[in-house]
């Protein structure tokens, strides 16, 4: 019987405004996978594409490990702002020695920044209905 190769794969969450990523990276040739479809086809705009590689560009280490990523929630730049949060987190994970470089960079802080809720007797969050006179 064959021994199996271990394959090292490492976790990261990220979350951002109402989305939420589960990303897992591993030992490979720099490809990103998201829910199951290639990066560029799923996040549609290269601003994205950027967001999402930019743990690897500013440490130089793309093309080295593979991204493996389930992504709900929200809409695409909060996916992609929750996948660049779990990449970072998943690369800490890796090795702990890239913790400074990455804290250093931002790529560690959660944006706090949500949707405000409705408050009763108003349109919105703050709008409140048109004025009439009569």
């Amino acid at each position: 019987m064959a021994a199996k190769a271990k394959i090292d794969k490492h976790y990261g969450t990220g979350r951002r405004k109402s989305a939420i990523a589960r990303v897992w990276l591993m030992n490979g040739e720099g490809k990103i996978f998201i829910n199951g479809r290639e990066s560029k086809e799923y996040l549609g705009r290269p601003v994205l594409e950027i967001l999402v590689r930019s743990p690897f560009t500013n440490l130089e280490l793309e093309g080295r490990y593979d991204v493996i990523a389930t992504a709900k929630g929200g809409g695409i730049t909060g996916q992609a702002g929750a996948l660049r949060l779990g990449i970072a987190r998943a690369m800490i994970e890796m090795d702990s020695g890239l913790r400074p470089a990455l804290k250093s960079e931002g790529f560690l802080s959660r944006d706090p920044r949500i949707k405000e809720s409705k408050k009763y007797g108003r349109k919105k969050a703050r709008r409140g209905f048109q004025y009439v006179k009569r």
